[in-house]
């Protein structure tokens, strides 16, 4: 039986990998093993529930609460917000957990349930197993002990959610966006109201596209992974720049006023610069994965900023912003975490930040974005291989070697193994993009013959 818990909560196509009877049992199992680490201990516990616009989160929300408050949870039921709202939520109103139902930027038949601890941080992992296999002795025939009358849950509607999160998002900002000009695309997802109403409080003049969510069109050929359509919309209006988002917004990528696009690498570059000036970025030190581009290295180098790497996922990345006390960390697929005002990865506060900057600077989006300069940078990914070796063959680590020696300081060589399918991902940086593709494909092959 494989693992439930992923790198982001529990995923599956909605009414067949996950189903009301999981999200019922799971939400139960949680509030019995939260209950068991004492987290409940003297008090009446309460959990914060939200979702994205999905069609079956309606049904899977209505099965997390009723499991919720089967268990004697107290629910406050916050309704179509993003995941960093309900983390925000779950801290700021003492929450003792935190639900939130999105299958983030995944196609819109998939769903997923992701769980928030005291104080809106990701549950341990020891946590998340100990629900897992709790889970599983109820399927297996294990019973729950259910409260009776005045002992069950209490389920409420928290409008007042939206407000004080938005208050939250434009409270942190350093200056308002007086005279600029946004685009927002909110890929008709959890941010398609926060968003606008957010870039519109702190003083930006906000024009929207992706913002009519009807439960069957997130993430469809907009948002953070189509970007066609906010280039577009920034050209034609004559923006300073685009903000996109993807379905539970906990990330964001831009674009310039040209119509340029600016990755994640290129946010937390600006980020970083900002925040340094201001004396805010701690130990001047920026976390960010080995996926992160030569070129964001390279420029924080000659800025005069430490950068710390990890394994790709965003959830490696706070682990060691948590662990050496940092304050800015993300990933190139747009995931930007600023400890100071969230706990987790959040897309619109990403957003107004950059906004921000932009407007205190009077520097353009695509001006500022050039303190890093993009290398070239090709993936291939190679399939059918014993990927288990990618790190012990002498042949592999022959060529790899080769390779890196031809590229010097100006490139790099980057191969790891999937965590879920069977290859192995070959990743070359150069200064040319001619250079990069020749080593990798030249990778490639080593790999496949000798891991094949």
């Amino acid at each position: 039986m494989g693992r439930l818990f992923g790198t982001d909560g529990v995923r599956g196509v909605a009414n067949e990998g996950l189903t009301a009877e999981m999200a019922l049992g799971l939400s139960v199992a949680a509030a019995h093993v939260l209950a068991e680490a004492g987290s409940f201990d003297d008090h009446r516990p309460v959990a914060v529930v939200g979702r994205d616009p999905r069609a079956s989160g309606e049904f899977l929300e209505a099965a997390v609460v009723a499991g919720l408050a089967s268990a004697g949870v107290d629910v406050l039921r916050v309704g179509v917000l993003p995941t960093p709202a309900v983390a925000y939520l779950t801290g700021s109103l003492g929450a003792d957990l935190g639900v939130m139902l999105s299958a983030s930027h995944n196609p819109m038949p998939d769903n997923g349930i992701k769980f928030f601890a005291r104080g809106g941080h990701k549950l341990a992992d020891e946590l998340e197993d100990r629900i897992e296999t709790l889970y599983h002795e109820h399927e297996s025939g294990r019973s729950w002990d259910r409260p009776t009358g005045a002992g069950v849950g209490r389920v409420r509607d928290y409008d007042e959610g939206f407000d004080n999160y938005v208050a939250h998002l434009v409270g942190v900002l350093p200056n308002r966006l007086d005279g600029l000009k946004v685009v927002i695309d909110g890929a008709h997802g959890a941010a398609a109201r926060v968003s606008p109403e957010a870039f519109a409080r702190a003083g930006a003049e906000v024009i929207t596209i992706g913002t009519d969510p009807d439960g069957l069109n997130i993430n469809e050929e907009c948002g953070s992974t189509h970007l066609d359509g906010l280039r577009a919309a920034v050209v034609e209006h004559g923006a300073d720049l685009g903000v996109a988002h993807d379905g539970d917004a906990d990330r964001c990528l831009a674009v310039a006023a040209g119509g340029e696009e600016i990755d994640g690498d290129q946010i937390l570059a600006v980020l970083a610069l900002a925040m340094k000036e201001a004396g805010r970025l701690r130990h001047d030190t920026v976390v960010a994965t080995v996926m992160s581009n030569l070129g964001f290295k390279l420029a924080m180098r000659r800025e005069g900023i430490g950068l710390t790497q990890t394994a790709v996922g965003d959830r490696y990345v706070l682990e060691e912003m948590k662990r050496g006390g940092y304050s800015l960390g993300g990933e190139q697929s747009g995931h930007v975490i600023v400890l100071d005002h969230a706990t987790t990865g959040d897309g619109t506060l990403t957003g107004l930040m950059l906004a921000a900057r932009v407007a205190v600077t009077g520097t353009p989006l695509l001006e500022l974005a050039g303190v890093m300069e993009r290398l070239p940078q090709v993936l291939v990914n190679v399939r059918d291989v014993d990927k288990s070796r990618v790190g012990t063959s002498a042949e592999v680590a022959a060529a790899v070697a080769e390779v890196e020696r031809e590229l010097g300081e100006t490139g790099r060589v980057l191969l790891r193994s999937s965590g879920t399918e069977p290859l192995v991902r070959v990743m070359v940086e150069a200064a040319d993009s001619e250079q990069a593709r020749s080593a990798a494909a030249r990778l490639a092959d080593v790999v496949k013959s000798a891991l094949g």
